[in-house]
């Protein structure tokens, strides 16, 4: 009996010690609180002085913590300049942009917090940020993230969804790191600033999925524009707005253009018009069409949840002194 009661006790402590830690490796709002007290200040300068300079930047940093938190979790990732890095898959390749704002905000931080605040938080805030200073909700931030080790361009790859892709494949990959059908509907939503390049959409203008014919779904003067401005065999990096009569502002009106046909990628139109949404995400694109309300609370918890996306805390990981490379 004595023997049974000391291992139950000492089941006891360890189960409270693992508790202890588990609790200690959770993301919090104010993990910076006394090592660097004025970092949101920093973060919303630079942000601030970048979409300034180029308004498309806010829809560029929202991306990079997008692509960012689907490959690996958000763990920074995605800023490591290696050959084989995420970086340089075909996702990302001449697409994903940002890179300097966040080495400027790095260095801003390190210049009044050195050793402290890791890229990867410095990523999650500056999306937030660009959020906001579009039009958009705010919400508190969790932070406590470290930087990873190492990149994985096969996982950006085969991870991260593509504008080419069938509903189910979508939300299945949202699924597979833990995200459900509202978040990506909601997370959609971001498309309502920013641009996208011919490259991305041409394939909806002319041979739509070897029909010969242009996506019945396109409306037919936005088909015309979009034909002028990405003919066949044209510049692929040339770009349109991807929210159509409200180019910049962080608003339901993208919700509102689906429900007209003026879904600029294949991946936004099929949330409203493809059979599958039906039964899946259309009724959330009607929702949010008419309700910037419940749009607004809904992405803001989808941000966070992606925000959770598997995070490197306590001793893993580390505190990059350069965003582009792991310290030596």
């Amino acid at each position: 009996m004595k023997t049974s009661n000391s291992f139950y006790g000492y089941s006891l402590i360890l189960a409270l010690f693992m508790l202890f830690l588990v609790t200690r490796s959770q993301l919090t709002t104010d993990f910076y609180k006394t090592t660097c007290p004025n970092l949101l200040t920093i973060v919303r300068k630079v942000v601030q002085n970048a979409i300034k300079t180029e308004m498309r930047m806010a829809a560029s940093l929202i991306r990079l913590h997008f692509h960012d938190c689907f490959v690996n979790g958000c763990d920074a990732s995605i800023l490591l300049d290696l050959s084989d890095g995420e970086k340089f898959a075909l996702p990302n390749l001449n697409s994903v942009r940002g890179f300097e704002v966040v080495d400027n905000i790095k260095s801003s931080v390190e210049n009044t917090c050195s050793g402290v605040v890791s890229c990867a938080d410095i990523i999650a805030i500056a999306a937030r940020d660009s959020v906001l200073l579009s039009g958009g909700p705010t919400w508190k931030v969790l932070l406590g993230r470290r930087d990873g080790l190492v990149a994985n361009q096969s996982g950006a790859n085969n991870g991260l969804p593509s504008p080419f892709e069938t509903l189910d494949i979508i939300i299945k990959k949202f699924a597979d790191v833990g995200l459900n059908v509202k978040d990506v509907v909601s997370l959609s939503g971001a498309h309502t600033i920013g641009l996208s390049r011919c490259a991305l959409f041409s394939n909806r203008l002319f041979n739509f999925s070897g029909t010969g014919n242009p996506d019945s779904t396109l409306e037919t003067n936005m088909l015309s524009d979009l034909q002028n401005l990405c003919p066949v065999n044209g510049d692929g990096n040339k770009t349109a707005v991807l929210d159509r009569n409200s180019t910049d502002l962080f608003d339901n009106h993208y919700f509102q253009n689906l429900l007209n046909g003026k879904g600029l990628l294949g991946s936004d139109q099929i949330l409203f018009s493809s059979d599958e949404a039906k039964t899946t995400t259309q009724s959330l694109v009607q929702s949010y069409s008419t309700n910037s309300a419940l749009f607004f609370a809904d992405f803001l918890n989808s941000m966070i949840n992606m925000g959770n996306i598997s995070p490197l805390t306590g001793s893993n990981g580390e505190i990059r002194k350069n965003c582009r490379v792991v310290n030596s």
